[in-house]
């Protein structure tokens, strides 16, 4: 190549990279210009929004007594004041944007302002606010960060307020800290300033519309058919079963789905903290406690529920959670002709269960011998349901496990059906498989005493599950 031509190349490249420069300029002046432009979008929808609220706080037609009817009347009026105020401001919507903004609108008035979204998508379990900018939800067992903030925290104080509204709690710097349940189920809990240290700190635990079928659960993967098979013929014979697991677990749906299996001629009553089980009978007593109020007395415990429950003719007791003194009363109870009882408990393993239980009982003030306390165990407890999220945000139960007896005053455990968990290290994915143990457990024998024969298939058995 001669000289000539080769300056002839260097002088094209040198143009390429040239235009290629103001291509790039152009197109990152165009992303400013796009920012900016959105930027005061934004900030001229909340002005249009925070004027259509003040105008629509003057109008007692839009605070009246909240029905759909009522939204839905509601609805066209406060679109027709967003084009007003649009107009006003001299700022042009779109239909859509109209529509949007009366929805927003809506969901202030008679919502929890800008969480409505989230409270209406079924993938999401939990809704975490840690103060007015921050938001994280679950989906699937896995945490994500959303986009949706509050204006400030005095507007997520005021949806706070709204949302203890209906359950007659309240919270302020006497009272910083308070569990409640919303009209849909939903579990709250909110801590505020000077607990709090970085502002109004909320957590939303979200039930399903629909309980988990156990059909369901075999389908996600949670259990098998064999294990279930098992659940249902232990039930329905009157097994005493204990379901453990750590936080977030699935505890709560297993014991629904447990309580599903009840048959519907027997008298159910269920004690829990915040009610949260769905019974599918017709024939169900529902306690819950009461806190404490502003002057620290008319507290009614668990444990008061359930000594007065068992003047109440129950077929099954239901306990939501074991966490205190009535864990005695719930064994004797146990042991004394109410079989076929249920209830949750915070434990990493049937072991850890088992210590639990001792602890509980050591804590509730009542002076046993530990070996007395572990025959007590033995002798009401029939089987421990372990259940557990993996590292991929899968709820399984990784154990169903016999309570045997007693041996050189220690709780013998033996495991029926167990899950090997195998973690895929490039993948990040737990793969493993369910598996019976070959053990046939003594607790068939009072099943059988009832009519409800178990096959010998159920106890030998291999599923491999990804």
């Amino acid at each position: 190549m001669s000289i000539r031509d080769r300056l002839r190349q260097v002088e094209q490249q040198r143009q390429s990279i040239s235009e290629l420069e103001k291509v790039a300029d152009q197109s990152s002046a165009a992303r400013e210009s796009i920012g900016e432009k959105n930027k005061l979008q934004n900030s001229s929808f909340l002005e249009i929004k925070s004027r259509c609220q003040k105008k629509a706080a003057e109008d007692d037609a839009f605070y009246e007594a909240d029905s759909k009817e009522t939204r839905q009347e509601l609805r066209p009026r406060l679109e027709g004041l967003v084009r007003e105020v649009a107009a006003d401001m001299g700022y042009p919507l779109s239909d859509i944007e109209v529509r949007q903004l009366g929805l927003e609108l809506l969901d202030e008035i008679y919502g929890l302002g800008p969480i409505e979204p989230l409270l209406a998508d079924p993938t999401v379990s939990d809704i975490l606010i840690n103060g007015y900018k921050q938001i994280y939800v679950e989906r699937r067992g896995q945490l994500e960060l959303t986009d949706v903030t509050f204006i400030s925290e005095e507007h997520l104080r005021n949806k706070v307020d709204r949302m203890l509204y209906t359950t007659g709690r309240r919270v302020d710097e006497s009272s910083p800290l308070v569990d409640a349940r919303l009209p849909d189920g939903s579990r709250i809990n909110i801590i505020i300033p000077p607990l709090a240290v970085d502002g109004i700190s909320v957590s939303i635990r979200r039930f399903p519309e629909q309980h988990l079928r156990p059909k369901d659960l075999i389908a996600f993967g949670s259990m098998t058919e064999e294990m279930f098979q098992f659940l249902d013929y232990a039930v329905k014979a009157g097994l005493n079963i204990l379901v453990c697991g750590g936080t977030g677990s699935g505890k709560t749906t297993t014991l629904n789905m447990l309580s599903g299996l009840i048959p519907e001629n027997e008298r159910t009553v269920t004690i829990e903290d915040s009610a949260e089980l769905r019974m599918q009978q017709t024939h169900v007593v529902r306690l819950e406690t009461r806190p404490p109020n502003a002057e620290g007395v008319g507290e009614v415990t668990q444990r008061e529920l359930l000594k007065n429950a068992l003047r109440m003719r129950p077929d099954r007791i239901v306990l939501g959670e074991v966490r205190g003194g009535e864990v005695l009363d719930m064994l004797q109870a146990m042991n004394t002709g109410h079989d076929g009882s249920l209830a949750t408990l915070h434990a990493n393993s049937p072991r850890d269960c088992i210590a639990r239980l001792e602890l509980m009982i050591n804590l509730s003030g009542v002076d046993i011998p530990a070996p007395s306390i572990r025959k007590q165990i033995a002798s009401a407890i029939d089987l421990i349901i372990y259940v557990n999220r993996g590292k991929d945000g899968k709820r399984r139960v990784e154990s169903i496990t016999e309570v045997v007896g007693v041996e050189e005053d220690n709780v013998v455990l033996q495991e029926i059906f167990v899950f090997e968990n195998r973690l895929d290290k490039t993948s990040g994915t737990v793969r493993g498989a369910f598996k019976a143990t070959g053990m046939r457990p003594g607790c068939g024998k009072k099943c059988e005493a009832v009519g409800y024969h178990l096959p010998s298939d159920l106890f030998n058995f291999v599923r491999e599950v990804a």
